[in-house]
């Protein structure tokens, strides 16, 4: 008997319409395309979702200090958590928000997960020299 879980597709982020309709992603992509989301959307972009988002890009004109850091870290947590949900086992979720004394210009974001539903481990790491920055 095979006990798999049925392959599922979901709108590819950003939305992208090719010649048979909507693009699609698989379970994984989807999920890393959710933190792609909550990283970039400023909190209070949405109409309807006004907690939603990280706001990342907002972090340019911040002065990186360790305080910046933790509290990035603890925004993060928070936001990925909830979009999350039911996809990341909350067990798993592993962020972590590293600067640099001899590079002050830069700060590394990596969050570290498990899919809840077929137990597969994944990285995204955003910022620095790191792939995907």
């Amino acid at each position: 008997m095979d006990h798999r879980l049925p392959t599922q597709n979901y709108m590819r982020f950003p939305f992208e319409i090719g010649h048979d309709g909507a693009v699609t992603s698989d379970r994984a992509q989807h999920v890393r395309e959710q933190i792609q989301q909550v990283l970039l959307t400023i909190a209070g972009e949405r109409v309807f979702r006004p907690e939603f988002g990280a706001g990342v890009r907002r972090l340019v004109f911040e002065p990186n200090d360790s305080t910046l850091a933790m509290v990035t870290e603890k925004r993060l947590r928070s936001s990925l958590a909830e979009a999350l949900r039911g996809e990341v086992d909350p067990k798993t979720l592993r962020i972590e928000v590293t600067r640099f004394d001899d590079e002050p210009e830069k700060l590394v974001i990596s969050i570290k997960y498990e899919l809840s539903a077929i137990g597969r481990a994944d990285e995204v790491i955003i910022g620095g020299n790191q792939p995907g920055a």
